[in-house]
């Protein structure tokens, strides 16, 4: 069962600095941050609800949606261009039937692009929640999807 909001906020000193752990808790525990949630977050850090939100739509890895158990995020920076990034999109455009910045009908798998994820010499990469896969072609990605199909469960 997820963590409560009330418990997350409670393993925190009531400060300002306490923002962005506070909004990784509640990301990781619910899989988003709703905006009951960012008030709440407000409200116990006496911020305004705009600098909470801010700080949570700034930073591309905390969703303010619900998203699929499984976040795809290939990344689109200059080295995995080159790279081949376009045929990994593709490829799991075709596997997962969504196009990038959809989430499949049964919520398992949401398909996104981020900037650099760190892996410039390995592309093309991807993440999945916060699993990196480097080296990617349309046959490890058809692999890839057909494992986490397999998978089921939540995050």
């Amino acid at each position: 069962m997820a963590k409560s909001l009330s418990a997350i906020l409670e393993a925190y000193e009531a400060k300002r600095e306490s923002l962005i752990p506070i909004l990784h808790d509640v990301n990781d525990a619910h899989g988003f941050v709703s905006e009951k949630a960012m008030q709440a977050i407000a409200d116990y850090l006496t911020v305004s609800p705009t600098e909470v939100y801010g700080t949570a739509t700034f930073y591309h890895f905390f969703n303010t949606k619900q998203k699929g158990t499984y976040v795809i995020r290939v990344c689109q920076s200059i080295s995995c261009d080159l790279a081949g990034k376009d045929a990994i999109i593709r490829a799991l455009e075709k596997e997962l039937k969504i196009p990038v910045g959809g989430t499949t009908k049964n919520g398992r798998f949401t398909l996104e692009k981020t900037n650099c994820i760190g892996m410039c010499d390995q592309g093309p990469a991807m993440l999945v929640n916060k699993k990196v896969y480097t080296k990617l072609t349309p046959q490890k990605i058809k692999k890839i999807i057909a494992e986490l199909k397999k998978k089921g469960g939540k995050k």
